[in-house]
């Protein structure tokens, strides 16, 4: 079985120049002790973080807890298949490179005495597996493994996917940010993940963060190289210093000062064999350091070094950096035959000595879905409310060895720099909820199967896809009108019956039907305009106004208003008018003015006969004439 580690490290948007003078300047750090409820610290004063960032899956703790001397290596997060085939942490990071770090246990958690088969991945490419049965020493006592991987989108994925119903296990998830140009990147590119076959500080037991408090900025752990020399080393002699090596810890790589301060030296060839997968490419550095005080001039230790027979260099380390001094070279062996990489250093001058033996696969990284097609299925995942049991979780398509999604299909694209979403099937599977309008992304969707569950809402205008062949809705709640964008497609069957959609039928879209596709639209009392559904009214069309609605009240509101003014202008401002300018004929004029002088005279008649009356004067008689 091979398990690889696991190392990532987050880096900035902006690179800041190598110096050795500053400090390490990336301090992005997770350290989550899966299986955990709340936060420690342990005795190397790493502070943890309690569980989080996980899709599903349950807590649990190791049969024997006492047997573990870390707090996070007693806990644990395993995914069972209720949770679905596949299962994630998803961290979110800025783009940057990251190492990676888990520790994976077992130790009979679950009371079966069976270790569980699974893959994990990173960013959508697996990077180890575990198949059961595990080794003994690895089922109590577990293991670390790291690798090193760019993140690109903002978000880490690292993912499990279960092996037959076995649920896969994590006891902790370590990121920590290291320099993007770290390794060689530069020339090996951004799109291979280096992951660890071998970290050997020869001359020293293990050492490194979770082993000792000896630091390494980026988080590595070291392990003794004792048991990957061949037997006709095993006699090689172990130097250490306390001196003070230069050149350690600069950029990009800061290697720590302890790994040069102890090697292993031979008389005769020093070998080591290192166990790979034969399918992949290696990467391969070498560190070294004149810590022998004996060494006083270039040219008194010369070795060749040698990978698979083949002669990588000839050197002399003084001649190099000079005595206490580190010096480091990389190497890269491809097309291998075997299974075991071989390492060889073979004497010209004195004994060959080694610091460091560094062995990463380079695994180059699986298509992943084109960004703007994750963006519509995470929409679609919430707006459809699909349950954990199918396993929605990181990329909908990648690792391309796995199942993508359930229900779900791709394909590479045209130019192959990514995996696009061409079929959705999700009938009968219980969901509730609607279509996210995101779905206009699945610019390569030919089949979309969501019938026969309990989704709701109106179609949203996206859906009508060029490349959409097919399209069954049937037996939900969809309301609405059924949008124009699905005449654009190139449909061969619709399936849209017993729904509560309304409104005209885009004569577009039923001419599917007369062209050898299907179509049924049954089950929509609302919808009208084609045969053998009703006629559409003339003025109500798809649940509103038509267009001849429209004009028709823009028309009667046009003469309503037109009227209205009319009436205010004659009885308003006509009106207003003859309070100032009408006149009588002048024969009514002259009547009425003949009128108005004899009541005057007969008034004035009137008061004078009473001023006489009051005088005691004889009243005159009245003259009715």
């Amino acid at each position: 079985m091979s398990f690889l580690f696991l190392s990532l490290f987050l880096l900035f948007s902006f690179l800041l120049p190598p110096s050795s003078t500053l400090p390490y300047p990336y301090n992005t750090s997770f350290h989550i002790d899966c299986g955990a409820l709340t936060p420690s610290t342990d005795s190397y004063n790493i502070s943890w973080l309690p569980d989080n960032f996980f899709t599903g899956g349950s807590t649990s703790v190791v049969s024997e807890p006492l047997h573990f001397h870390l707090q996070h290596e007693k806990t644990l997060r395993y995914f069972p298949l209720s949770s679905g085939k596949k299962n994630c942490y998803n961290i979110p990071l800025p783009p940057a490179r990251y190492y990676i770090r888990t520790f994976t246990v077992y130790d009979n958690y679950d009371g079966k005495s069976h270790s569980p088969s699974f893959d994990a991945s990173v960013e959508g490419t697996i990077v180890f597996s575990w198949r059961s049965p595990w080794p003994e020493n690895l089922t109590r006592d577990g293991a670390y493994s790291d690798l090193f991987a760019f993140i690109k989108d903002g978000q880490l994925d690292f993912c499990f996917y279960s092996i037959a119903t076995d649920p896969p296990v994590i006891g902790s998830l370590e990121v920590v940010q290291i320099d993007p140009l770290s390794y060689n990147s530069a020339g090996t590119g951004d799109s291979y993940i280096l992951v660890n076959y071998g970290r050997l500080s020869p001359g020293s037991p293990q050492w490194g963060p979770g082993f000792t408090s000896d630091p390494d900025p980026f988080g590595r752990s070291w392990q003794s190289d004792s048991d990957y020399r061949t037997a006709n080393s095993e006699s090689a002699r172990v130097i250490t210093t306390k001196e003070k090596i230069t050149g350690t810890e600069q950029a990009p790589n800061y290697f720590p000062m302890k790994l040069y301060q102890s090697a292993v030296t031979i008389d005769g060839g020093l070998e080591y064999e290192l166990a790979v997968d034969a399918k992949l490419d290696y990467l391969v550095w070498f560190h070294f350091a004149e810590i022998d005080s004996t060494v006083k001039k270039a040219g008194e230790r010369v070795f060749d070094v040698l990978v698979n027979e083949k002669n990588v260099s000839r050197l002399d380390i003084y001649k190099e950096v000079g005595s206490f001094a580190a010096y480091s070279l990389n190497y890269s062996e491809k097309n291998l035959t075997s299974s075991m990489l071989n390492v060889k250093l073979l004497p010209v001058v004195g004994a060959p000595l080694i610091n460091g033996l560094e062995n990463y696969a380079m695994v180059p990284a699986d298509l992943p879905t084109v960004p703007e097609q994750v963006i519509a299925m995470r929409a679609l995942k919430d707006s459809l409310h699909v349950p954990g049991r199918m396993g929605w979780n990181g990329d909908p398509c990648a690792p391309i060895d796995w199942d993508a999604w359930e229900g779900v299909t791709c394909h590479a694209n045209k130019n192959g720099t990514g995996l696009v979403i061409t079929q959705i099937d999700l009938g009968s599977q219980g969901l509730k909820g609607y279509i996210s309008d995101r779905i206009s992304l699945l610019s390569n969707l030919i089949n979309l199967n969501l019938s026969t569950n309990y989704l709701e809402g109106t179609l949203p205008i996206g859906i009508g896809q060029k490349s959409l062949s097919r399209l069954d809705l049937s037996n939900n709640q969809f309301s609405g009108s059924i949008p124009e964008s699905l005449t654009s497609s190139n449909l061969q069957l619709v399936r849209l019956n017993n729904n509560l959609l309304e409104g005209k039928v885009p004569e577009e879209l039923y001419s599917v039907g007369l062209h050898g596709g299907t179509i049924d639209l049954s089950g929509n009392k609302g919808l009208c305009g084609v045969p053998p559904l009703p006629d559409c009214s003339l003025f109500w069309e798809n649940g509103r106004l038509s267009k001849g609605g429209k004009i028709a009240i823009g028309l009667s509101c046009f003469l309503f208003v037109s009227v209205l003014l009319l009436v205010i202008y004659i009885f308003c401002i006509r009106r207003g008018k003859s309070d100032y300018d009408f006149g009588l004929p002048s024969d009514l004029m002259s009547l009425a003015a003949k009128r108005n002088r004899y009541q005057r005279q007969k008034s004035l008649m009137l008061l004078e006969m009473e001023s006489q009356h009051a005088k005691g004067l004889p009243s005159l008689p009245l003259n009715p004439h």
